[in-house]
């Protein structure tokens, strides 16, 4: 008898979170599980990836229901009353004011949800996986019908702005919280004792297989530069940290360095990072690729990767550019060390300008020691095999 397993997240955006998904339902076998991902809008650069066998569900009023739960409150208030919805402005204003005053989200998402009944059909188990969103995690627990509920965890909630109160009450609803990496456990565990019973971390799963022959097909770097090449993967936000590697490419390209520094992503820094990239003068030098679901090909054509993130819940783009067996600099956010040895597979730094600039200028300077990098890397059995007979258990709960 198959699992009927729910998946709940935002959209298909090209990002680690939507990434991981489809890695993992790619994993899980077919004769093991039926999937369902049910998504908040309907759109997303990943969106055609989503498998044949998978089921695809949107809540469908939640374009009503977004601009309630992301503006600012007062905006909408006075926005309801210019359309002269009176009533329906007093009973926003008023589900929310108390919400916040008694610090119980679940009255404000109620009041948003209060046309939605449960969901006829009921899962095996309901999976609120784009955590920690706590609308998310309010309709699997309320609106989603299932023998099992499990929050899964991608960002590290020291730095996303984690909810304590309302986190305290939901999860000891749930029946399994999974964090993507180990650091990113102790951290949930420090704020949220009490949980600890039932939760665990498992890390995104990877595939070397389809990484490497993804990596064969389209198009890598069509610019035929001969310098070294530096690429970063990641959205375009400061959350992934590209505001920092600028300063860094023009202190560098002022120092006589034959570089230039690639970027695969969009997102909605992008505007400030041409502003920025304008001021450091490095237009021809700091290059802002787009979204591209492959971006393979530029891993395995780059000199070498940075991932200048200032936080991340496991970073799977730094997991799967090892896989190309690159020289790294990293930032040191949550995970990073379960991803590379500093200063034998990869340099890890601290976040900001001076550090990154120091550890690029150490590689650029000693081909030595990124030749070391490399042979280490290529040491390294990556093998996720273990990994996925831990997530595929964990399912079957």
């Amino acid at each position: 008898m198959k699992k009927e397993i729910i998946f709940m997240l935002i959209n298909m955006n090209i990002g680690g979170t939507e990434k991981a998904l489809l890695n993992m339902i790619a994993e899980l076998p077919e004769d093991q599980f039926e999937i369902t991902i049910l998504m908040l809008e309907e759109n997303g650069g990943f969106f055609d990836q989503i498998p044949s066998n998978v089921k695809v569900d949107y809540l469908k009023d939640y374009h009503d229901i977004k601009p309630l739960l992301n503006n600012p409150p007062k905006s909408t208030f006075v926005r309801l009353l210019k359309k002269g919805r009176v009533i329906k402005a007093f009973r926003f204003f008023t589900s929310y004011s108390i919400s916040k005053g008694l610090k119980n989200k679940s009255i404000f998402f109620n009041y948003l949800l209060r046309n939605h009944s449960k969901f006829k059909k009921e899962y095996d188990i309901a999976v609120a996986y784009a955590g920690p969103m706590d609308f998310i995690s309010y309709f699997v627990l309320n609106k989603i019908k299932s023998k099992k509920k499990v929050q899964w965890i991608h960002f590290d909630i020291t730095q996303v702005g984690f909810d304590k109160h309302f986190a305290s009450k939901a999860y000891k609803k749930f029946d399994k919280i999974f964090t993507v990496s180990k650091e990113g456990l102790d951290k949930l565990l420090h704020v949220l004792p009490s949980i600890k019973e039932k939760s665990a971390y498992l890390y995104n799963l990877t595939s070397s297989e389809y990484v490497m022959k993804m990596a064969d097909y389209g198009l890598g770097f069509q610019d035929h530069f001969n310098g070294i090449r530096v690429l970063t993967v990641g959205r375009l936000s400061k959350e992934k940290g590209q505001d920092l590697a600028i300063p860094v490419l023009a202190k560098l390209k002022s120092e006589g360095y034959n570089l230039k520094w690639y970027c695969v992503g969009e997102g909605s820094a992008r505007v400030e990072y041409e502003k920025l990239i304008e001021q450091y003068k490095v237009k021809n030098e700091f290059i802002l690729l787009g979204s591209n679901p492959n971006p393979y090909p530029f891993m395995n054509e780059c000199d070498i990767y940075v991932q200048p993130s200032r936080h991340e819940g496991y970073c799977i783009t730094l997991a799967e550019a090892r896989y190309f067996e690159k020289p790294i600099v990293s930032t040191n956010f949550n995970s990073v060390r379960e991803h590379i040895k500093d200063g034998e597979t990869g340099l890890i730094v601290e976040i900001n300008e001076g550090c990154i600039y120091k550890a690029l200028k150490k590689l650029l300077d000693n081909k030595e020691l990124r030749d070391l990098f490399i042979e280490n890397s290529s040491k390294e059995y990556l093998n996720f095999s273990n990994e996925k007979q831990k997530v595929i258990k964990n399912l079957s709960i």
